[in-house]
């Protein structure tokens, strides 16, 4: 079958693609990235350790302590404070002698969880930029 000829007689040229081969093609492509995308899944499983173990610091310093007791008393050394919203004025006072702003941070494990975030917001207004929690080595 002639589509053309060049002397100008007879038929027109075909001006249409013919998208069957491309349908193939991505049929194709389409079917090979469905085979391989369960095999590129990114990273491997790994088995963590449930209680870890590590060393206590070593403090050059005596710490900076602040306490929250079981029936919610909050205490900075042996200095109580009457609410977590007076924490941080008493704290930058204790503060102000200290070169480096670190305070650590013991709760009892009954205290509630908001009441702990409560005490950590205030340490942090004082301008902590440190804030360490405190707890018990696991029992073996």
């Amino acid at each position: 079958m002639e589509v053309g000829r060049r002397d100008g007689g007879g038929r027109k040229s075909l001006s249409q693609i013919n998208v069957t081969p491309f349908v193939d093609v991505m049929l194709v492509l389409l079917i090979i990235f469905m085979v391989t995308a369960p095999m590129m899944e990114q990273g491997i499983d790994v088995n963590l350790p449930e209680v870890a173990e590590a060393p206590s610091l070593d403090a050059v310093k005596e710490p900076l302590i602040v306490s929250v007791g079981k029936d919610g008393s909050i205490s900075i050394g042996r200095t109580k404070v009457d609410s977590a919203a007076k924490l941080a004025p008493v704290l930058q006072q204790a503060l102000k002698t200290r070169e480096e702003k670190e305070v650590f941070l013991e709760a009892d494990r009954d205290v509630p969880y908001g009441k702990v975030v409560q005490v950590m917001a205030a340490i942090r207004k004082a301008g902590v930029s440190k804030l360490g929690m405190v707890s018990q080595p696991p029992e073996h």
